[in-house]
């Protein structure tokens, strides 16, 4: 059986990998920072018995190590970093709506570290924590969700703290993956599309569940040779 790490799993394209993969009886270690709040996952794993839930705030290192020590025994094969925010700001942004203090000229430089933190250093530390269990896997699979809004070849202006959180995540991707070539560990970055989730708005053009089902056909086919790459939910390679 298939054992699949994914963090923020409580909504969005995060519930969608893990309703999927259930369904498909992969066994499912689903994160979110409030378990006993997430009532749409809660429901999942009433119905699916290979789900487990685990808290998990992936800001909170020390959250992070303690869960790699509770799970020292699990081998995983497939951990997909998801979690991520749009915006720093203590009130949060109305779904589908730009962050104005992410515009130039009246930047939140405080709400900006805290992007950074969660979209482009946290993905990074839940990787190295959970590297001796990655190990243990028979896929050796490390997924980052990211966006086409980091890439810098097709940056627009606004959302700075946003572009630049995914932008550097896409870096950090790359640096591990070269890292971890030896040990045949495969690490990537995807961009799932506009996707209809609390972050993507109405507006979006993708139901999650297409673009789940994409970027995860595309994930049982990588191989070591397409480690380090940014690719779209179909699979297509994206510019940097």
């Amino acid at each position: 059986m298939t054992t699949i790490f994914i963090t923020g799993a409580n909504r969005g394209i995060g519930l969608e990998f893990t309703r999927q993969y259930a369904l498909d009886g992969g066994q499912v270690i689903a994160c979110c920072r409030q378990p006993s709040q997430s009532t749409a996952l809660q429901a999942l794993a009433e119905k699916y018995r290979s789900i487990r839930i685990e808290a998990l705030d992936v800001g909170d290192d020390q959250a992070i190590s303690a869960l790699a020590k509770k799970l020292e025994d699990t081998a995983i094969d497939i951990l997909i970093n998801n979690a991520g925010i749009f915006s720093g700001r203590a009130t949060p942004v109305p779904p589908g709506n730009d962050d104005q203090y992410q515009k130039f000229g009246a930047i939140d430089s405080n709400a900006w570290n805290k992007v950074l933190r969660i979209n482009s250093i946290a993905p990074i530390m839940v990787t190295e924590a959970f590297m001796p269990h990655i190990l243990r896997g028979k896929d050796r699979k490390v997924i980052m969700i990211s966006s086409g809004m980091g890439s810098i070849e097709a940056i627009g202006a606004g959302a700075i703290a946003y572009r630049t959180s995914k932008a550097a995540l896409n870096a950090g991707m790359r640096n591990i993956a070269n890292a971890l070539e030896e040990q045949k560990i495969i690490v990537v970055s995807f961009h799932p599309g506009w996707v209809k989730t609390d972050m993507g708005g109405k507006g979006a053009q993708l139901e999650p569940d297409v673009s789940v089902k994409g970027m995860r056909e595309v994930i049982a086919q990588l191989s070591i040779k397409q480690s380090s790459l940014f690719l779209d939910y179909r699979g297509k390679v994206l510019p940097w």
